[in-house]
């Protein structure tokens, strides 16, 4: 077994260990509303009709202690020019601070409900980050209007429907080199998301690799969430 195989393994260990996770855990952060966790009815929906009020719940300012937004983008050692894609920006909790850290750059904010998309441009005005581009996502697809050199999906993978197919679609979104980012939760920590709404890591990279994915980098800094860093794979799916 060779060095990153052995790692990548020690790490997989420690990200799904399947400890009980609380069914009273806090709710879903930043991606609660992206493609495939719909239910079919009015209640779930209205779950968006108030921007300003999820606002302050995704921005609460206890998150920044356990999502360590700063060290997550850090990590992702962006050029200043770099285009990215936020991919179920919510309310622009990473959108914003991307949008700051790349001022010649471009941050695609993309989300599925109609409402957040508004806000965000809203929101991109009142702040004067002329860089963040609110874009209308689907079910289907994030629907971005031009190649991204990085796509951050941040607690969104395991919402995503069909995913095989939708990241297999989604590779004419990335550059030649552009990376797939997915922070995702953890399976042995409190404070999630119930247990039987997550994913697995090791899933989570089986479908990445059916639907053209290498993994290249894996960080376990984050006490609710693991990051995984994906290129497009030169090996045939």
């Amino acid at each position: 077994m060779n060095k990153k195989l052995l790692s990548i393994t020690l790490l997989s260990a420690l990200v799904n260990c399947p400890l009980a996770v609380a069914e009273n855990a806090m709710p879903m952060q930043h991606m609660g509303h992206m493609a495939g966790m719909h239910d079919d009815n009015a209640a779930m929906h209205k779950r968006f009709d108030d921007p300003e009020r999820l606002a302050k719940n995704f921005d609460n300012p206890e998150r920044k202690a356990w999502q360590k937004p700063d060290q997550v983008i850090d990590v992702l050692n962006l050029a200043p020019n770099t285009a990215i894609a936020d991919i179920g920006a919510g309310t622009g909790y990473f959108s914003t601070r991307l949008a700051k850290r790349l001022p010649k750059g471009k941050v695609f904010a993309a989300d599925i409900e109609p409402n957040m998309v508004a806000y965000l441009g809203e929101r991109a005005k009142r702040d004067k980050l002329n860089n963040i581009h609110p874009v209308q996502a689907s079910a289907e697809s994030a629907n971005l209007p031009e190649t991204v050199d990085v796509a951050l999906f941040v607690n969104a993978y395991h919402l995503i429907a069909n995913r095989i197919d939708y990241f297999k679609k989604f590779q004419q979104s990335l550059n030649s080199d552009g990376r797939l980012v997915i922070v995702d939760w953890k399976m042995n920590v409190k404070d999630t998301p119930p247990k039987m709404r997550l994913l697995p890591f090791m899933t989570a990279l089986h479908e990445l690799t059916q639907a053209g994915y290498e993994l290249i980098e894996l960080r376990d800094f984050l006490p609710r969430q693991y990051i995984a860093i994906y290129k497009k794979s030169t090996q045939p799916v």
